[in-house]
């Protein structure tokens, strides 16, 4: 019984120390910081199957998830990936309806497990190295930072893609650029090159310039 009470103190002064681990560093812990703990990750192992300690995805542990938005656990969870497609029309405005789920362009070299995670909904977009930096810029949205797509690279994005996307979705995202002030038509001349779609810009956006 003494061993038995000893064990239990051990493993509460345990998650104790575990606790305030997270809440120096933010509420989000990855697996490898456990080790200046030094508690066994075991243990952390033992805390989430009692419910103690959750997973938000693979890798990453918080004691509790109401304490996050999504939209903040998009920006600390993938700071390497960008806002692209439906995410980066709805940040620019461009449509009036929340997407389903995350839209995030990726290195295609990215681990998938990184995306299987329940809450947030993400749905990455695996992409060439050399094509993940052109036209990527730095935002403030929603009280965080983000990496997203400027609003030329984005649109040559959704023609390139467009068969994929809702049809209603993609025409308004045409019209809302359209009628954009601050759009920049030398810039989507030279993405539209990049992307190869110089065609269809010229079919779609060329007749309303």
């Amino acid at each position: 019984m003494l061993a038995n009470n000893k064990r239990i103190k051990s493993a509460e002064s345990a998650l104790q120390e575990v606790l305030e681990f997270i809440e120096a560093h933010g509420g989000i812990v990855k697996k490898e910081q456990f080790s200046e703990l030094g508690v066994d990750y075991r243990r952390i192992l033992d805390f989430v199957e009692e419910g103690r300690l959750i997973r938000v995805k693979s890798g990453y542990y918080t004691d509790r998830i109401d304490r996050f938005t999504e939209e903040e656990l998009i920006a600390r969870l993938f700071p390497d990936a960008r806002l692209c497609m439906d995410s980066a029309l709805y940040a620019y405005g461009y449509i009036s309806k929340k997407p389903y789920g995350w839209h995030l362009a990726v290195d295609k070299n990215t681990s998938k497990s990184r995306f299987r995670l329940d809450y947030p909904k993400v749905i990455p977009y695996y992409t060439e190295p050399e094509s993940l930096e052109i036209g990527s810029v730095q935002m403030e949205l929603w009280g965080h930072t983000y990496q997203i797509y400027d609003r030329e690279r984005v649109i040559c994005d959704c023609l390139k893609y467009e068969a994929k996307m809702e049809r209603e979705v993609f025409k308004e995202a045409i019209q809302s650029y359209i009628a954009d002030e601050e759009k920049d038509i030398s810039a989507l001349l030279d993405y539209a090159g990049e992307r190869r779609v110089v065609k269809k810009v010229q079919a779609l956006i060329g007749v309303w310039l």
